[in-house]
């Protein structure tokens, strides 16, 4: 049985097409760094649309998530590492709607 749902892309996938890279061929160009920035906009934007494939019970731990997937694609969210920005929705001092 497959847990997959379907319709819903990657995190990291949604995440790469939020940094708007030009399209590159996936059999040719191998190991690329991602080294774009994206919005805390486009971080909860990305949340809504992974919300039906998050384990999370709020949209801030769902936000988490794609700020973990941010992070191994090696992108910033508002010029910090999303680690940081995750620590930040985690005191308080980022508040993530709950709609």
């Amino acid at each position: 049985v497959s847990t997959q749902s379907t319709g819903v892309p990657s995190a990291g996938s949604l995440i790469i097409r939020a940094l708007k890279e030009p399209h590159r061929d996936r059999k040719k160009v191998k190991n690329i760094q991602h080294r774009g920035n994206i919005t805390i906009d486009d971080i909860i934007e990305i949340a809504r649309t992974m919300r039906p494939r998050s384990g999370a019970r709020y949209l801030s731990g769902t936000c988490k998530e794609i700020l973990g997937t941010a992070q191994s694609v090696g992108c910033t969210v508002d010029g910090q590492k999303p680690h940081d920005v995750s620590d930040a929705i985690n005191a308080g001092d980022i508040e993530i709607p709950e709609e």
